[in-house]
């Protein structure tokens, strides 16, 4: 087994030319550049090596302060922030898809090298700090004995907790710090070998249903589409009733959701599929459309076709549409959290915050970092910005951290950012203004 491993490995390795991008493609906003299909017979492989941050913090715009909120954490990947200001904080990890195929074996702990060793939160923190010092006063563990908790909602009185098979509701007192009642099943999720198995969840603007992401089980259905009933979805489900209808398909893995402040929309990050080249599949930003056929497995990016999809059904690529904005293939876009009521003002008042947890199935590294998708009239407006940069280091071979969830809180003005290789919760905030010293007194 050592043995196949290695020459494995080295195949791999002779293989990895392949893995190169273009640096003259633009794969980022409305109409990015898609090369050809380029396959092999393993996936191109790129992962960096993990070192810590040590004494270092991410970089921010200037203007900007960066401190760790919260550190030694059990796998941080989702935020909410309350109506009072406090911040749960849903870390875990979930999955049980066993390998398929021989370059599964081989993926497998590769992949894993570049993720954190810590085990499973299955949990919810709670961090308290009232005077937006950056410095909790409280933390908590607000819910635990939780199946990978993921996507996080607040409406009326309750909180909504997505699982990676069920959606749980918690009621909820004002200033509560900690919940020890079972919650409420609001509807089963799919759970069936769960390759993809975040949740990711947002409420509507009038907070009666809630979207739920729910990711395929396979890269590009070669499973069988048995087990794809109901994945690559996002569903909307009556919070009052649990009834739910499925509002668009085809979206390989919606990892975030969330409501455009300015028109109500719903919008997701999604991750695209692997191993047909360095740049091809770019993961998107999209409105979430009702009715709406995103294309997989069938074709990606509109009405490209996949040719490893068996069988074809061009009938299906007919009705694909397009996302609406390409953020750059394999960047892992894990986080999405509009800025609200003026943002930080500025460049930042309308638009999007974007956690990129980072590539594998490339060798120049992309993602590992937090983007602004600036927005007017509901709609992007620009190229993407970084806005949180440093979890790759300067070789872009090594990784201090990797991004997930992202959440802006319009009241203290801060953006929060999960880290979930460090297991660190990173505040950024407006650098305040020095003080003015008074003139002496003639």
């Amino acid at each position: 087994m050592i043995r196949s491993l290695m020459g494995a490995t080295a195949l791999l390795l002779v293989l990895s030319a392949c893995g190169q991008s273009d640096s003259s493609l633009d794969q980022t906003g409305r109409n990015p550049d898609l090369p050809d299909v380029q396959e092999t017979l393993l996936p191109t492989m790129g992962i960096a090596n993990p070192i810590g941050w040590g004494d270092q913090t991410p970089t921010a715009p200037e203007g900007f302060t960066v401190t760790a909120m919260a550190t030694d954490l059990q796998i941080p990947r989702q935020m909410l922030v309350l109506p009072n200001g406090d911040i749960l904080i849903a870390e875990g990890r979930g999955g049980n898809a066993p390998a398929l195929r021989p370059k599964d074996i081989i993926a497998g702990p590769i992949k894993k090298k570049g993720n954190t060793q810590v085990e499973s939160g299955d949990r919810i923190t709670l961090l308290r700090d009232a005077d937006n010092d950056g410095r909790p006063e409280i933390r908590t563990v607000f819910i635990d004995n939780l199946n990978a908790p993921y996507g996080l909602a607040f409406v009326d009185g309750s909180i909504y907790v997505a699982n990676q098979n069920a959606l749980l509701r918690f009621t909820y007192q004002p200033g509560q710090t900690r919940i020890t009642t079972a919650g409420e099943e609001v509807t089963k999720l799919p759970s069936q070998i769960n390759h993809h198995w975040t949740k990711s969840l947002s409420a509507s603007a009038d907070g009666m249903t809630l979207y739920v992401g729910i990711g395929s089980n396979s890269n590009v259905g070669e499973r069988g589409m048995a087990v794809e009933e109901e994945r690559a979805v996002v569903w909307a489900i009556d919070r009052m009733t649990g009834a739910r209808r499925t509002v668009a398909t085809g979206i390989r893995n919606p990892t975030a959701l969330d409501i455009e402040p300015t028109t109500s929309a719903l919008w997701a990050v999604a991750n695209e599929r692997d191993e047909i080249g360095a740049q091809l599949v770019p993961d998107y930003l999209t409105s979430v459309r009702e009715g709406a056929f995103y294309g997989w497995p069938y074709s990606y990016y509109g009405q490209n076709v996949d040719p490893r999809v068996r069988p074809q059904k061009p009938e299906m690529v007919a009705r694909a549409i397009a996302p609406d904005y390409a953020l750059g293939s394999h960047v892992a876009a894990l986080g999405l959290s509009f800025a609200r009521d003026g943002g930080f003002g500025g460049a930042f008042s309308q638009g999007a915050f974007i956690g990129e947890h980072g590539s594998w199935n490339r060798n120049d590294l992309s993602g590992y970092k937090v983007v602004w998708v600036p927005f007017a009239n509901g709609q992007p407006s620009g190229p993407p910005v970084d806005f949180l940069t440093g979890f790759l280091t300067d070789n872009g071979k090594d990784s201090r951290g990797r991004p997930v969830g992202v959440a802006f809180d319009p009241v203290k003005r801060i953006l929060l950012v999960a880290d979930d290789l460090s297991n660190t919760i990173w505040r950024v905030a407006p650098r305040a203004a020095p003080t003015a010293t008074p003139a002496p007194a003639p």
